[in-house]
């Protein structure tokens, strides 16, 4: 149904820099800067960083979450230990299986204060 997720950064380079190091741990190529965007591209679809085009703040979604699919519980893990290592702010409960234990989720915000969620589908 997708073909890409843009959200805005006040800060391409630090926003740059946090993605590297968070999309890395998913196994996902340093982003490629055009412009005012930074691009990170996969099988699977297209990641992008911009700052507004019209010259406005770029502000968070309040109520939006933006998933990654983690491959297993450890990568989630390293992902959201990466996230607050390099600028991010862990948000809601900590990282763990949730009730039901179909998921292992870690959320995070990350400098802009976008909200991102770390996904590992489990037993």
């Amino acid at each position: 149904m997708f073909s890409h997720v843009m959200i805005g950064t006040n800060d391409l380079e630090k926003a740059k820099s946090f993605y590297d190091t968070l999309l890395g741990t998913l196994g996902v190529p340093p982003g490629r800067v055009d412009r005012h965007r930074v691009f990170y591209r996969t099988p699977t679809g297209v990641f992008a960083v911009s700052k507004p085009i019209n010259g406005e703040p770029a502000v968070a979604a309040n109520g939006g979450t933006i998933g990654f699919t983690c491959t297993s519980t450890e990568q989630a893990a390293a992902w959201h230990a990466a996230g607050v290592a390099n600028g991010g702010t862990s948000c809601e409960d900590p990282p763990g299986v949730r009730e039901g234990g179909k998921s292992y989720l870690a959320y995070l915000r990350d400098p802009d204060g976008n909200k991102l969620c770390a996904v590992a589908r489990v037993g």
